[in-house]
């Protein structure tokens, strides 16, 4: 173990915190091992792999189950894609939508879910490209896992009454998004 310098902790802090990104569960050649409900259509392999680092933005509404209530829904969530190096390469936003920065895009919908293990985190998901678009890295999608959350749950608070309806709550999250294209025979 490397024991820190008096006066250096703040480095040591960092270089504790870069050895954990480095053994992260991100790597485009590694398919992440999911619960059945997460698990991609047979033919797709996995093509891209990359942090997201943002928001999930959050609107207080009226209930749809209960007209007396009041209740936080998600409008849409804003990230930033990384990739193993921390360079920026896209972005997330409503749809939900991913966009690299070369133009592609594609846009998803939920066919999977599971809680994750951290109760205190947004759920994993399971997503088929509903669209792409563009001539780039997302272009030929198929399929996109959201897993390794922290955080990004809705607020437990301030949404009671019709005084607080259309209040945004903006709560930071990170996940991880896998990409996947048809397998090439």
């Amino acid at each position: 173990m490397i024991k820190p310098l008096p006066g250096s902790t703040s480095a040591f802090a960092l270089i504790t915190l870069l050895a954990g990104c480095a053994s992260s569960p991100m790597s485009a050649d590694k398919t992440p091992v999911v619960p059945d409900s997460l698990k991609v259509p047979s033919g797709q392999v996995l093509s891209q792999a990359f942090r997201a680092t943002g928001v999930q933005i959050y609107t207080c509404a009226q209930s749809k189950s209960d007209a007396q209530k009041y209740e936080w829904v998600l409008k849409a969530p804003e990230a930033t894609l990384l990739d193993n190096a921390g360079n920026k390469v896209g972005k997330h936003y409503g749809g939900p939508t991913w966009e690299a920065n070369d133009g592609s895009k594609v846009v998803g919908e939920v066919r999977g879910k599971d809680d994750g293990p951290d109760a205190n985190a947004i759920a994993w998901l399971l997503l088929s490209a509903k669209s792409v678009g563009g001539k780039g890295i997302f272009s030929e999608i198929q399929s996109v896992q959201r897993l390794y959350t922290k955080a990004g749950l809705a607020p437990s608070t301030g949404c009671t009454t019709a005084v607080q309806k259309g209040v945004e709550e903006r709560v930071p999250y990170t996940a991880t998004y896998y990409f996947y294209t048809a397998a090439k025979s």
